[in-house]
């Protein structure tokens, strides 16, 4: 895998898995309808190589009229399959509307899924609109920037997570606005956590 890495944007040139394939071929609509979208949660540790399982991917899109999310249903059918449920009305009044997800998967599968969502928190609404770029072979994805991943996989605490921002601080380390970092890690309470397992000082990350 070759990195390299731009103001706001990270060019990643590697051999495609099929997760990295699905992930293309669902994004590719997005970017087509011009609809904003950001993936967080574990993908974005793996789109950078760590080498471990994910059954679903996760993306927060930008709240859509029902006219616009109708496009996008059509689009996405042609295929994909929603296994939460069939009735678009049903998706987007009784899921997206009441801040519930709904789920993705190519035709026939059930895994792995895309599970997208409206933004609903203040940290949902800044992480759309403050994405990090990713061309991955060339193919562009807009990916939850990692001065807040590497907190918030901290906040969330499991073994799985922890490694994730340990994985993410190795390969950004010399990349990352540290300011925003301890913001975030100030925000989310992490701060004893981040340092016992980065095991750096607030001077040596600068």
């Amino acid at each position: 895998m070759e990195l390299k890495f731009l103001e706001n944007q990270v060019e990643i040139e590697k051999e495609l898995n099929e997760l990295d394939k699905f992930v293309i071929k669902f994004t590719d609509i997005l970017n087509k309808l011009n609809i904003k979208y950001v993936i967080v949660s574990g993908y974005v540790s793996i789109i950078f190589g760590r080498n471990r399982s994910s059954e679903d991917i996760d993306l927060i899109i930008e709240k859509l009229d029902y006219d616009k999310f109708n496009k996008l249903w059509h689009k996405i059918l042609y295929n994909f399959d929603c296994i939460i449920t069939e009735n678009q009305e049903n998706a987007y009044f009784e899921y997206l509307l009441k801040d519930n997800s709904i789920r993705f998967a190519e035709r026939g599968k059930f895994i792995p899924n895309i599970e997208i969502k409206f933004p609903k928190t203040e940290l949902d609404k800044w992480t759309l609109q403050n994405p990090l770029k990713a061309s991955l072979n060339d193919n562009l994805l807009f990916i939850s920037k990692i001065e807040l991943q590497i907190p918030f996989k901290f906040f969330l605490g499991s073994e799985k997570d922890i490694e994730d921002a340990k994985y993410l601080y190795a390969i950004f380390k010399n990349h990352l606005d540290i300011e925003l970092l301890e913001d975030f890690n100030r925000k989310l309470k992490i701060v004893e956590l981040f340092n016992k397992y980065i095991k750096t000082s607030k001077n040596s990350l600068k």
